[in-house]
């Protein structure tokens, strides 16, 4: 698809760029394009972790074991990325570095495709190499993108598809089919049905191909891209036909009504979610380009009036993600990630605004080099300030090692999804989404969902239904009562291992 879409986005209009293919300068960035895959994939394979990329793994692990989300366990999330991680599974065996693998190579992806669009679509032709380059470098050393993209959660593959969907948009205006219209449907369909954080691209893409059309039947194409934004869907409805109510609590009631179970005043939180950007450096650089990009081409720019849309659909798709993040309850900085590419993309045009007129127009070394050092030494020290202070998966395989060695065989197991995926077993039934426990409904509707409840877990604990224990989550512990439920416990990594149940003394429940 990569491939697929740099060789339709050769234009009448830039045909000549291809006389350029052998410019020395052209080399750097095929250069710096491989060294940030490279890069994205060793920070996949090492230091790429967070807790709740465990329920996201887990759930791909039991579709792959013949289990249904929502039907045979609780997963309130779109179905998609878990389907095709499980896919990864079947192919690579249950381990995390294949998904992380995967999403890794879709985060370069999404990278490339954007600083190809800068190389292809940008008027000012002398910048089109170096814009690109600050397109990869503004892109690929985000910190958001960087932490959250190549992980078995779905940042990767909504980075990808909703850039492929922008670009086959792009390439669909000016052809006088319909069929790049639907493919640019289906791509922001697979977003949204990988995670609902990309619900806002389809449409979107649908009102824009119907406003900037340029070829063919507008209607038609609209149509078109609507309708292919529903197929990825398919499974849900094919999940829903048989059990519709369990399917509408995971997908939708559950993001509307429980997500402020852990957050029952989410509001100063998202404040100060909204707000963070003001005291990073490195986004509020990326921002106010971002901005002065949009003023330049809407005040100042000659350019021609049909490559204007497309820069503006940039802006338009950043903002309709934005909006969407910004009323999700709670909301967390990780989500704005997807909104890197078409910022970034905004934040080149912006350089070259500024660039072109402190400098010479015609010499973009100096703006383009300043920036990529900003950005670049900005995500070092992020990395510098990670190691050594965040759990990685190597600690969780630690403790995973040491609950088979202290658990006896067929005995449950309580402690994190992360944990159940490493030691690939299947949770005890309930178990399967940890923030699911705090859901205060009726026993036979939890259990209609396949949920635990959080007392019915303490009993359990108290009964001496598990043998062992893991966590490394300080609050559990205490919630739980861990250290009286067991003789023995082990240190490992910041977590804590427990066995040997120890039975209430009298007259204790």
């Amino acid at each position: 698809m990569l491939l697929t879409l740099l060789k339709l986005d050769q234009s009448a209009a830039d045909n000549a760029l291809v006389a350029e293919a052998r410019e020395p300068s052209r080399l750097w960035l095929y250069g710096i394009w491989a060294a940030m895959a490279a890069g994205l994939m060793w920070y996949a394979q090492t230091l790429a972790f967070t807790d709740d990329e465990g329920f996201h793994l887990l759930a791909a692990q039991l579709i792959k074991g013949g289990m249904r989300p929502y039907l045979d366990f609780c997963f309130p999330q779109a179905p998609l990325n878990a389907y095709w991680n499980a896919f990864l599974m079947r192919l690579f065996g249950e381990t995390w570095r294949g998904p992380h693998a995967l999403a890794a190579l879709e985060t370069s992806a999404a990278t490339v495709l954007a600083a190809q669009f800068i190389l292809t679509r940008l008027p000012e032709r002398p910048w089109r190499v170096a814009g690109a380059i600050a397109a990869t470098v503004v892109i690929g050393c985000n910190i958001n993108l960087v932490e959250f993209g190549p992980l078995g959660q779905a940042y990767g593959i909504c980075l990808f598809t909703t850039v492929c969907a922008f670009r086959l948009a792009v390439l669909a205006v000016e052809r006088r089919g319909w069929w790049l219209a639907l493919a640019s449907g289906a791509f922001a369909g697979a977003a949204a049905a990988s995670s609902l954080l990309a619900a806002a691209v389809a449409p979107v893409l649908v009102i824009w191909i119907w406003r900037c059309n340029r070829a063919g039947d507008r209607w038609s194409k609209a149509a078109a891209c609507a309708g292919g934004a529903a197929i990825p869907f398919l499974p849900v409805v094919w999940l829903a036909a048989q059990s519709p109510w369990v399917v509408w609590f995971n997908i939708a009631k559950y993001q509307l009504s429980y997500r402020v179970i852990y957050w029952p005043d989410p509001l100063p939180h998202d404040l100060d979610t909204l707000t963070g950007w003001l005291a990073d450096p490195q986004s509020l650089l990326l921002g106010l380009l971002a901005i002065f990009g949009i003023v330049y081409i809407a005040r100042r720019s000659a350019w021609a009036r049909e490559r204007r849309p497309e820069f503006y659909l940039c802006g338009w798709l950043a903002l309709g993600i934005t909006a969407e993040l910004a009323v999700a309850h709670p909301t967390f900085g990780r989500y704005f990630c997807l909104v890197t590419p078409w910022a970034g993309i905004l934040a080149v045009v912006g350089l070259y605004a500024l660039g072109s007129r402190v400098l010479q127009p015609e010499r973009p070394f100096w703006p383009v080099l300043i920036l990529c050092l900003i950005c670049a030494a900005a995500l070092a020290r992020a990395i510098c300030d990670e190691v050594g202070d965040s759990f990685t998966w190597r600690d969780y395989e630690a403790v995973a090692r040491k609950l088979l060695e202290v658990t006896p065989p067929g005995k449950q197991i309580f402690t994190e999804e992360e944990v159940y995926f490493l030691m690939r077993r299947r949770p005890p039934p309930g178990m399967e989404f940890g923030y699911s426990h705090k859901v205060e409904l009726a026993p036979a509707v939890l259990a209609k969902l396949h949920i635990t409840s959080e007392d019915m877990q303490k009993r359990q604990l108290a009964a001496g239904a598990f043998a062992s224990a893991a966590t490394c989550d300080n609050d559990t512990v205490d919630e739980y009562a861990l250290d009286k439920t067991f003789h023995k416990k082990s240190d490992l990594h910041g977590c804590t291992v427990y066995w040997d149940w120890k039975p209430p003394a009298p007259g204790k429940k």
